[in-house]
């Protein structure tokens, strides 16, 4: 399967229902063969843009180029675009063959090629030998499957997928997250993924936008995004975080910033180093460090753990500091009993290079 092109640009994109702006002045570039995730809750945006892309939605203003043609008012169909639906959407009576089949009914192909066609868009989602199945004979795994033939078939530049493995049960969503990543490189297509999902969103995308209130709060790398939320709305959403309200003094050095949690005088590395007066901090439960009751020294919170919770890999530790702030820690399971009881005092270890400040001021 060879693919030409697949870059999408959305420039000052707005979509107004009546009052309601469900897509707010959006740009973003997606070069051509990257998975790109639309990350964010029910109502931010992303399915509405991803129907801006797919030409299913005309927007308000802004444009929606394709390989660098603006089609924000080309019909769904003359767009070298396909979608995958999280219903599937698959037509019962026809089989599996016939279902991936269906869109090489309208195109210029012969019967035979047709064949080959549809063989090779089953091969690539493993689904060889299943040809004659109807949809009731298969999982849903296998249906999510046919589905993606169903879109491949017909090479398009850009697959676009709306939440696809929202219903499935959660092993089988894992599995597919990785098989579905592995498909999308070796078919080269520029996949743009819509999910609610955190950690879908971070174990398959090349980049990620995060959504609020239909506007792009921050998009980048899913490592940055995760270890360098921008704002509290993306430390918060995109996967557990703490956060903290803090005073800020702003930076002596240009290396930290030295806030005061409480009565606590903190050093923070990351994020808005000269931010002054009024702050949030943020650190991950896995960057918090716990120690032993009475330990002292840089960034250390003498804490009451309050809550020891074993999910299996990992064991969650809910902490209670001196001015009412809770905190978690994760903690890898090391093979060993961890020392500290519930109710027992323990010192919480704030990194100064885990510790980010977050400016709450307005811009």
């Amino acid at each position: 399967m060879t693919v030409e092109g697949g870059e999408v640009e959305l420039v000052n994109l707005v979509k107004r229902f009546d009052e309601v702006i469900a897509v707010d002045e959006i740009n973003v570039r997606i070069p051509a063969g990257e998975f790109y995730s639309l990350l964010g809750p029910s109502g931010c945006g992303k399915t509405t843009t991803l129907r801006l892309i797919a030409g299913f939605e005309e927007p308000t203003s802004g444009e929606v180029k394709l390989d660098g043609l603006d089609m924000a008012h080309t019909a769904a169909h003359k767009r070298n675009v396909n979608t995958v639906f999280q219903s599937y959407a698959l037509f019962p009576h026809l089989s599996v063959a016939d279902n991936v089949g269906f869109g090489l009914r309208f195109k210029d192909v012969s019967k035979q090629d047709a064949k080959t066609m549809v063989g090779n868009a089953l091969d690539l989602v493993q689904l060889d030998g299943y040809e004659k199945r109807k949809p009731s004979q298969l999982s849903g795994g296998q249906q999510q499957r046919v589905a993606l033939a169903r879109a491949l078939v017909l090479n398009p530049a850009v697959l676009l997928l709306d939440e696809p493995l929202g219903a499935l049960d959660a092993k089988l969503r894992k599995a597919l997250q990785i098989e579905l990543k592995a498909l999308q490189e070796k078919v080269g297509i520029t996949f743009i993924y819509v999910t609610h999902d955190q950690e879908e969103a971070l174990t398959m995308s090349d980049r990620l936008a995060v959504m609020s209130n239909g506007r792009v709060e921050q998009e980048g790398a899913p490592r940055e995004v995760y270890e360098e939320p921008a704002t509290a709305y993306v430390a918060d959403f995109l996967g557990v975080s703490n956060l903290m309200q803090a005073t800020a003094h702003g930076s002596g050095d240009g290396r930290c910033n030295r806030i005061r949690l409480g009565d606590i005088e903190l050093s923070a590395e990351k994020g808005d180093i000269g931010a002054k007066g009024n702050v949030k901090v943020t650190i991950r439960p896995e960057r918090v460090l716990i120690e032993s009751g009475g330990s002292t020294g840089l960034n250390r919170i003498p804490a009451t753990l309050e809550r020891k919770v074993y999910l299996g890999a990992s064991t969650q530790l809910i902490l209670a500091l001196p001015g009412g702030e809770r905190l978690q820690a994760l903690l890898q399971n090391q093979g060993k009993q961890l020392p500290w009881h519930q109710g027992g005092a323990v010192t919480v270890n704030l990194p100064p290079e885990a510790l980010r400040v977050l400016d709450t001021q307005p811009q």
